[in-house]
């Protein structure tokens, strides 16, 4: 598969999905869902069973790798190791389309959270450095994702938007546009989530994530992907192929999963609403 070929519709390759995954056709796999999207960190040099999974669903549906612990923003030096044998996944499978978070995860251990990085020059230089070479070592083109966050960089000499943009620009790599975490960012630090998508530059975009998310209270959402999607986000995301067209764009459901069947309704909605905008069609 060639990153130029990816488009549609996609779903998260959960192993909780895999029985009902396996259950369908071919035939109806491939009309309902147009790729998969697993994180890397936990498929790497699986074997038995779970390897046989992996190889029949990527030869059936293109893939994408989103990646949890690259850690861009953080600290300590990147781990080479761990990208060559991310490489050596995304060789074995025909990945093309790797993706990242816009954030840190780690200092001298693994953080398990995902933290936002503050908005200054030297942390676009800093970020920019560290995507460079991961693009070097994987010979592919990234795409960053931008982060939700509950407390605001404390030190911020540009808006987050200028900040992405700059990073995107020095790093020269491609944009990975959460939807659902600008809707999630807009209310809990109260800006216009419409305006922060069109600022957003078009020709970066290559790939779109849809989630649901928790309401705490009324000004704070937790981002969980636990949940359907709501209707405002819906209809940011219509907003956004209004703006940039219709990129490959994936059901993100990593917690509180339902079966098959209750998620494929709002993959379809996904591709339904790609198809109000005819002549919009953006391929990674």
């Amino acid at each position: 598969m060639r990153a130029s070929t990816l488009h549609g519709a996609g779903l998260g390759l959960r192993r909780e999905l895999i029985p009902d995954l396996k259950a369908v056709s071919d035939a109806t796999l491939a009309n309902a869902i147009d790729f998969f999207e697993l994180a890397p960190e936990n498929w790497l040099e699986m074997g038995g069973s779970r390897r046989r999974d992996l190889r029949h669903f990527a030869e059936r549906r293109p893939i994408v790798a989103h990646g949890l612990s690259l850690n861009l923003g953080g600290p300590t030096p990147l781990d080479e190791h761990f990208l060559q044998r991310v490489k050596r996944f995304l060789d074995e499978y025909r990945i093309e389309l790797f993706t990242e978070h816009l954030s840190w995860c780690g200092d001298d251990g693994h953080l398990y959270d995902l933290l936002p990085i503050p908005f200054t020059g030297d942390a676009v230089r800093h970020v920019a450095a560290r995507i460079r070479r991961t693009q070097d070592i994987l010979e592919r083109r990234i795409a960053i994702e931008n982060a939700s966050y509950y407390v605001a960089p404390a030190i911020a000499e540009m808006s987050e938007t200028d900040f992405i943009r700059a990073v995107l620009s020095e790093a020269d790599c491609d944009l990975h546009l959460d939807v659902n975490n600008v809707y999630v960012n807009s209310v809990n630090h109260r800006f216009d989530p419409r305006a922060f998508i069109d600022a957003m530059p078009a020709e970066r975009i290559v790939y779109l994530h849809m989630a649901g998310h928790y309401q705490e209270a009324e000004d704070l959402i937790i981002d969980t992907h636990g949940a359907a999607v709501i209707d405002p986000v819906w209809q940011l995301l219509d907003h956004t192929y209004a703006r940039f067209g219709t990129p490959p764009t994936l059901l993100e459901r990593d917690f509180n999963i339902p079966p098959l069947a209750e998620l494929l309704p709002e993959v379809t909605r996904i591709r339904e609403l790609q198809q109000q905008h005819p002549g919009l069609r953006h391929a990674a």
